[in-house]
């Protein structure tokens, strides 16, 4: 037969390259086996292509050459035999029989070939070398496709020798086509979706150690405990995210009792600390996306957002049983839609970034949310991003696109509002005095609007005359409007009343007539700033970031909170429940009921209403039930991370066969079990955690083999920042209450923040310091502008679920914890709280090391400081800068989109007038001022940015 060499040729049927081209004129290596006689004994191409090629092919392919006919690239369907002898544009065949080396589907594949395109494209997704040996053989061996019964007789006659090597089926509510429904994995990857199995031991011992130590190669060669200076800052760090005070350190130095016994009750003391809910309320908010907007082009503030994130404060605080906290972030509307507790839980559902504003589809956003809450709850509670699963059954694990959209049609009748909850007894409301600030901007608004309303009146009045125009009925509209009582947006009245009463739009005023490029813009900057107060102003309000369940209301854009309609049982549209092609919402596809993920049904089932409420208290407590598999070990799994950097399963959000397995099977197994045994309390699974000998062990024998020692890890930008408050006596520790804003680097805080239409407010930091200084967990999180000295610190995006936090080594760090202004006066505080708590040079340095570091310094870092201090002394200015102030406006100069030309406009910083600054150089002796750079120093040394 005769050989073919194409050259790398793009074809330009679908104006791109062809994608899969190659792969479907392998399809066509068939019509080189025409001749082979049908025969009970199985070739070795026929097995080949039946067990690895066809399979091959289906995954690498058919995605673009037969699964959707009218989207078949390169006129290449492999559909049918037909298709596959007709190939492509290019008319010719790309395999020949027994000549892998001449074939050109296997020269593009290997990606080194000179003569042809490599393929797939995708590096990603390029053959592993034993495909492409796969690949290679069944070219070899004749490249043979037998025909269906021949591939099923084939299949029937391996399937128990195949199984055994190539994996095993597993149950499911099936997938969108039945090669998926039947495909294999291999049995390591479905650990996740077996019962949780609590091992049986009969020891004394803490079980953690057991079974920490049984995977140890050798037992003995493990670190030594630490000592106890070192253990309670570990614990308390990793409780609070607070340094512990030298009075505490003390305490514990010195109590008598046997080291376990004192480190167990110095535990128990942590954990009934308030300042250990916020630790443990930081992690939860880097895992379901906590901010303070809601992103996109508007990043509207959410003004109730506060109240959820002091809701997880509050749950952890009180020990609150992890089931019971699923239920009420996933149903607490349903569960007792009288209990504010419940509808603030329900936040959750919203943290995810959305808007709908006039320039977007409705379904599509409305979409938007959908997608996103199903992929949070999965992320989030059961260790899956079930997003893979929205366009196609998943590639890796067993969960079909039809399991994506029943877990999605539980939430098809959840609606988006700011629902009413009056505040609760522990709710903090001070600060709400701030609210004067947004009432005076309110009022700068409205007066401008006010004094443009008059201008469109005043040139109404001019473009009559000026067109000849009788402005009779216009003046006596105007007359009309005012006997009723109508004041503001009389222009506009006017206009639509002209409209309404049939008169031609060429006998009265345009829109906005006669304005300069200066008034269009002021125009535009006061509405949208009143149209984003309204945002802000609900802050002080009681009401929830919430959810309720109900008909989905018409809107074309969502400008305002929205209030729960009374209606919401009658009034909208029902949504129907399918599985949407592609993902693509406007391509309904197969129906779908309110479900769960089947592959775990057989062992935690759930019947979920279609009725309009009840489905999310029905899916809740499925993925709160104690036999659920995935929903404790998740959590255990989360803790365990939290307090070892790493996780027992790598992925903490992704337990499927792309993440990394556990490395320790049966210990986070027996930490699931126990979790539900101790009736899912959290404080109990911390007191095993830590007073074992694995959390208490030393870092000095930290290697490739973990928990032979104690893994130390950097400080969180949180952390740090915390820190540094409250070792100079800063830090104002209240719980809970409305977002604060601390003063940030004036550039990034001043910078224009365009919005849709518009200028975002710039960053005003709160004018009193102890507002200011509170912890970091309560400072305003918008999405489009992040502190910049947390951010080089690592602190997450919230637009995507954080599992881990990252710790980058950087040399903006150096800058920021060096250099920058807030450390700065962070080393002067710390100088003058030292300085006003002691009496001597050696007492002072002595305080620092004691608040910064947690011990006295030796005698040769007292000399080095004390020398350091007065050479700094030496060579400080004659007198300290002077006393800085804020700035009380700032001019904004932009571009004019209706006309295209330049305005300017002035932003008053209200806060800015009371503002009170913190202490500075000239507040303090020039001894203190020189102090400071002893402090900066110890500030940014390793054994106060890491906890060993």
């Amino acid at each position: 037969m005769a050989q073919h060499r194409m050259r790398v040729r793009i074809l330009t049927t679908l104006g791109k390259p062809l994608t899969l081209f190659l792969l479907a004129i392998l399809l066509g290596g068939h019509m080189f086996a025409d001749d082979i006689a049908e025969s009970s004994r199985v070739s070795e191409s026929e097995a080949l292509f039946v067990r690895r090629v066809a399979p091959l092919l289906r995954e690498k392919c058919l995605g673009c050459h037969g699964q959707d006919p009218e989207l078949i690239e390169g006129s290449l369907d492999l559909r049918s035999f037909a298709g596959l002898k007709a190939g492509g544009d290019s008319g010719e065949a790309a395999v020949v029989p027994g000549e892998p080396e001449h074939s050109p589907l296997y020269l593009a594949s290997t990606r080194t070939s000179d003569d042809w395109s490599e393929m797939p494209p995708k590096e990603a997704e390029q053959l592993s070398e034993q495909q492409l040996g796969w690949l290679r053989d069944w070219i070899a061996s004749g490249a043979v496709w037998p025909d269906e019964d021949r591939v099923a007789e084939i299949q029937a006659a391996y399937e128990s020798e195949w199984s055994a090597e190539d994996g095993i089926a597993v149950a499911t509510s099936g997938g969108l086509d039945e090669h998926w429904t039947n495909r294999k994995y291999d049995p390591a990857g479905l650990w996740a979706y077996q019962p949780v199995q609590k091992p049986a031991l009969k020891t004394d011992r803490n079980p953690i150690d057991v079974l920490i130590e049984d995977s140890l190669a050798d037992a003995t060669d493990v670190a030594p405990r630490a000592d106890r200076r070192t253990l309670i800052r570990r614990a308390t760090y990793d409780l609070t995210g607070l340094p512990p005070t030298p009075s505490e350190v003390e305490r514990f130095l010195k109590n008598p009792a046997d080291d376990r016994v004192a480190f167990e009750k110095l535990v128990e003391r942590l954990l009934q600390s308030p300042h250990y809910g916020e630790r443990m309320a930081q992690h939860w908010l880097d895992v379901v996306r906590y901010a303070d907007s809601s992103g996109f082009a508007n990043d509207f503030e959410r003004g109730n957002a506060w109240r959820y994130r002091d809701y997880v404060i509050r749950s952890f605080n009180e020990d609150k049983p992890y089931d019971q906290f699923i239920r009420e972030q996933i149903a607490g509307d349903e569960i007792d839609p009288n209990d504010p507790e419940c509808l603030i839980a329900t936040g959750f559902l919203r943290m995810g970034p959305w808007e709908l504003t006039s320039m977007e589809v409705a379904k599509v956003a409305r979409q938007r949310f959908l997608d996103d809450v199903t992929n949070s709850v999965g992320e989030t509670f059961l260790g899956h991003s079930l997003q893979c699963a929205r366009c196609h059954d998943h590639k890796f694990d067993p969960i079909p696109t039809r399991d994506y959209y029943s877990v999605q049609a539980v939430f098809a009748t959840t609606q988006l509002a700011e629902r009413k909850a009056d505040f609760l007894d522990d709710e903090n409301r001070a600060g709400f005095s701030e609210k004067r600030y947004l009432d005076r901007s309110k009022r700068i608004h409205e007066q401008t609007l006010e004094e443009i309303e008059q201008v469109l009146l005043d040139n109404s009045q001019l473009w009559f005359q000026e067109n000849g125009k009788d402005p009779a009925a216009w003046n006596e509209e105007l007359k009309r409007l005012r006997s009723k009582g109508k004041v503001k947006s009389l222009f506009t009245s006017a206009r639509n009343a002209m409209r309404a009463a049939g008169v031609p739009e060429s006998d009265y005023p345009p829109k906005l007539v006669g304005f300069t490029p200066e008034q269009f813009g002021k125009e535009r900057v006061a509405r949208k700033g009143l149209q984003r107060l309204r945002w802000e102003q609900d802050r002080y309000q009681p009401y929830a970031l919430a959810v309720y369940s109900g008909r989905t209301v018409s809107r074309t854009s969502v400008m305002s909170p929205v209030r729960m309609p009374k209606d919401r049982r009658t009034k909208g549209e029902l949504e129907s429940s399918v599985i949407l092609t592609g993902g693509d919402p406007f391509s309904a596809g197969e129906a779908v009921s309110p479900g769960v993920l089947s592959v775990i049904e057989n062992q935690v089932s759930a019947e979920i209403p279609v009725a309009i409420e009840g489905r999310r208290a029905a899916f809740a407590n499925w993925v709160a039930a104690s036999g659920n598999p995935l929903t404790s070990r998740v959590v255990v799994n989360r803790l365990w991370q939290w307090h070892f950097g790493d996780a027992i399963a790598g992925n903490a959000n992704n337990f499927g066969a792309t993440g990394k397995p556990p490395t320790h099977p049966e210990l986070l197994d027996w930490l699931a079990a126990t979790l539900v045994e101790e009736n899912w309390s959290i404080k109990a699974m911390h007191r095993r955690i830590m007073n074992s000998d694995v959390y208490c062990r030393s870092s000095s024998n930290v290697s490739t083999q973990p928990y032979q020692g104690f893994k130390p890890r950097r400080l969180s930008a949180e952390e740090l920042r915390d820190s540094m408050l409250a070792v100079t006596g800063e830090l104002n520790p209240v719980l809970g209450g409305i977002p604060c804003r601390p003063e940030i680097n004036q550039e990034v805080a001043l910078q224009p923040r365009q919005v849709m239409g518009t200028f975002a407010a710039a960053w005003v930091p709160n004018p009193k310091p102890e507002d200011r200084h509170r912890r970091s967990i309560y400072v305003m999180k918008l999405r489009g502008l992040i502190d910049p000295f947390l951010e080089v610190f690592n602190v997450p995006s919230p637009d995507f679920s954080c599992e881990r936090r990252s710790a980058s080594t950087v040399t903006p760090q150096v800058f920021s914890l060096f250099n920058g202004q807030s450390t700065h006066s962070r080393a002067l505080a710390l100088a003058d709280r030292a300085r006003r708590e002691t009496e001597s040079d050696e007492d002072a340095i002595t305080r620092c090391f004691e608040l910064v570091l947690s011990r006295s310094p030796s005698r040769e870092e007292m000399n080095e400081m004390l020398a350091h201090w007065s050479r700094v002394q030496e060579i400080l200015p004659a007198s300290p800068p002077e006393r800085s102030r804020p700035p009380l406006e700032v001019v904004r100069k932009a571009v004019e989109e209706n006309t295209g030309e330049k305005f300017e406009f002035v932003e008053r910083l209200h806060a800015n007038v009371d503002f009170q600054p913190d202490l500075q150089p000239a507040d303090v002796d020039r001894h203190t001022w020189a102090l400071a750079d002893v402090c900066l120093v110890l500030l940014n040394c390793n054994e106060f940015v890491y906890v060993y």
